[in-house]
């Protein structure tokens, strides 16, 4: 495994990690950059990731987009394009009214915890078709919500989500995983650039869990002792820099 030193490496990781799940036969997938800021690189990552699949899906492909803003800035900006470009829906446009039996594949950009319900709506209304959620930003609806609703939430819809790829940088870790691999946790080492990579393990590491696993308590049992010295991870804060501009 390789670790991305530019987001365009980045890019290129996850859709080759997207590929291998669609291959093998996920159709409720998530492609996770876990970075600050990401959501502000929606539309240029939408156009990355379309790209992917204009050619094998054509008009099939639908692009969605949270709300009308971003849909109609997406078509503005990209002009005429091989796939259908749209908003997910609102009170007033259903989600029904966004999907045709002619949509093969849908990449739905960046959702939040707004529109949750209607991507799960979506999904199920897609049937066997996939549907891709592109740099979602629903951690908070998985780990902050502890009424009924919220695990029923997670329950019902989260949980069936198949992460292909999910990319986060922390302050002297960082935790990536690509499918069909397991979950990895490289940390930094103490007063070197190397990282370590301290842990594979088979769910997605967050909160307490993610804190056992940095202080070297790993309740799975299989803590790894490879080490990288990379210059993408001496540079994590220009990486992260570079995003912004």
């Amino acid at each position: 495994m390789t670790i991305p030193e530019t987001l365009e490496e980045t890019i290129l990781q996850a859709k080759s990690a997207l590929k291998v799940a669609l291959d093998s036969g996920c159709n409720r997938i998530t492609v996770d950059l876990v970075i600050p800021e990401i959501a502000l690189k929606a539309q240029y990552l939408a156009l990355e990731f379309a790209q992917l699949f204009k050619d094998e899906y054509g008009m099939g492909l639908k692009v969605i987009f949270p709300d009308t803003g971003a849909a109609a800035l997406a078509r503005r900006e990209w002009g005429e394009t091989e796939f259908k470009v749209t908003d997910i829906g609102s009170s007033r446009t259903p989600v029904e009214t966004k999907i045709s039996d002619t949509d093969q594949l849908f990449l739905v950009v960046s959702p939040s915890a707004v529109e949750v319900s209607l991507v799960e709506k979506l999904c199920n209304l897609a049937g066997d078709r996939p549907v891709i959620l592109l740099i979602p930003q629903l951690e908070d609806v998985s780990i902050v919500g502890i009424g009924y609703a919220a695990r029923q939430l997670r329950e019902r819809f989260l949980s069936i989500l198949e992460s292909c790829y999910y990319f986060r940088p922390l302050e002297s870790a960082v935790v990536i995983r690509t499918y069909p691999n397991l979950w990895q946790i490289w940390q930094e080492k103490e007063g070197e650039e190397n990282y370590q990579l301290i842990a594979e393990v088979s769910q997605k590491p967050l909160g307490e869990t993610l804190d056992r696993i940095l202080a070297g308590e790993n309740e799975e049992g299989n803590n790894q002792k490879s080490s990288l010295s990379l210059g993408f991870f001496g540079s994590i804060k220009s990486f992260l820099k570079a995003l912004s501009n």
